[in-house]
C-alpha cells in the first residue's frame, strides 16, 4: 500500500539519483544532507532492501531501480491530476521522456512527433539507445516510453506491436567487385564490416546464420555510432553493412549500393512499451506512434 512507502522518502530517492550526491539532492529539496541521508536509510530499513550504491555518481541497485520508477510515475499522476483540476498551472508544458533506437529516429520515428495533438502542450526528451537496450532505460525510471525489439513488457508496462523495421544487406559497388566474388558465408568472416557501435553484432548475428553459427563478421571492423553515418561509410566503401530498407533504397537505385544477398532482408519486429498510467498525454503520444508505425513499418 502507499501508506507502507512514504512518498517524501520516495521522491528524496529520485532526487538523490537525478542530482547524483546526497549533497546536491539537499540542495535541490532545500534541506540538509543529513536529512537526505535519514530519509533513505528510513526507506531502506522499511522496504529491507539496499536501494543505492554510494558511488560517484549515486546509482540505484535493482530494488532502487522499482522504488526511483514509482517516483517518476507519481510525479506524473500528480501533473496531470493538478491539470485537470486546474490546479497550480504554471504554463509548463507536459514533458514526455522516450528511448529510441538511432535507426528508427533516422527514418519513421521523428514524423511522430510533429503529428501528436499539442493540446496539452507537449516537450519530448528522445534518449537514443539500442533497441535491444531500450527496456532497460523503462526499468530504471529513466524514461516513461521506449521503442524495444522486446515483446515483453518491463514490469509495470504495457506492450504494443509497432512492425517490422527490414533491413538489407548492402555495400557499395567497388568494395563488392574487390572483396565478395567467393562464397558469401565464408568471404564475410573475412572482409571489413561497418558496425553501429561496440555493443552492435547485428552484423555478427547475420553472418552467424550465414555460416550456420561457426563464425560472425570479420574483426576488420569500422565503428560508426550515427545512423547516417553508418549509411555513409558502407556507401564509401569502408565495409558492407545492414541499412535499414529505407535509407538504402535510393542509394540503392542511384547505384550508390548494390544488394549483396538479393531476396534474404533481415527483420526486426518492434514494440512500443510504455508505463502503465492513465496520462492523456502519454496515451496520445503511443495512439500517433502506433498509426504511424502502421503506416511506415512492415505489417
Amino acid at each position: 500500500m502507499m501508506t507502507d512507502l512514504p512518498l517524501d522518502q520516495v521522491r528524496t530517492l529520485l532526487a538523490v539519483v537525478d542530482e547524483g550526491t546526497f549533497d546536491a539532492a539537499a540542495a535541490a529539496l532545500h534541506v540538509t544532507p543529513s536529512a537526505i541521508s535519514q530519509r533513505v536509510k528510513a526507506l531502506e530499513q522499511r522496504t529491507g532492501r539496499v536501494l543505492l550504491l554510494r558511488t560517484k555518481p549515486v546509482r540505484p541497485t535493482e530494488s532502487g531501480e522499482v522504488l526511483v520508477r514509482l517516483a517518476r510515475q507519481v510525479a506524473r499522476l500528480e501533473h496531470d491530476a493538478c491539470a485537470e483540476l486546474g490546479l497550480a498551472d504554471t504554463g509548463e508544458p507536459v514533458r514526455v521522456s522516450v528511448a529510441v533506437n538511432a535507426d528508427s529516429l533516422a527514418t519513421w520515428f521523428l514524423p511522430v512527433l510533429s503529428r501528436v495533438p499539442q493540446e496539452p502542450r507537449l516537450c519530448f526528451e528522445l534518449r537514443r539507445e539500442d533497441e535491444d537496450h531500450t527496456a532497460a532505460l523503462l526499468r530504471e525510471g529513466v524514461v516513461m516510453a521506449a521503442v524495444t525489439s522486446s515483446p515483453d513488457p518491463v514490469p509495470g508496462c504495457s506492450v504494443r506491436p509497432l512492425g517490422r523495421m527490414r533491413y538489407l544487406p548492402v555495400a557499395a559497388p567497388d568494395f563488392a567487385a574487390h572483396h565478395l566474388g567467393g562464397p558469401l558465408a565464408q568471404v564475410l568472416t573475412e572482409v571489413p564490416v561497418v558496425v553501429f557501435d561496440r555493443r552492435d553484432d547485428f552484423q555478427d548475428g547475420f553472418v552467424r546464420r550465414l555460416t550456420r553459427g561457426r563464425s560472425g563478421a570479420s574483426a576488420l571492423r569500422h565503428y560508426v555510432p550515427t545512423s547516417e553515418g553508418f549509411v555513409e561509410a558502407v556507401a564509401a566503401g569502408l565495409g558492407w553493412g545492414l541499412v535499414p530498407e529505407p535509407q538504402a533504397d535510393p542509394l540503392l537505385r542511384d547505384g550508390r549500393l548494390v544488394g549483396i544477398t538479393p531476396g534474404r532482408p533481415v527483420d526486426v519486429p518492434l514494440y512500443w512499451q510504455q508505463w502503465k498510467l492513465d496520462s492523456p498525454a502519454l496515451a496520445q503520444v503511443a495512439d500517433t506512434v502506433t498509426a504511424t508505425a502502421a503506416e511506415m513499418l512492415r505489417g
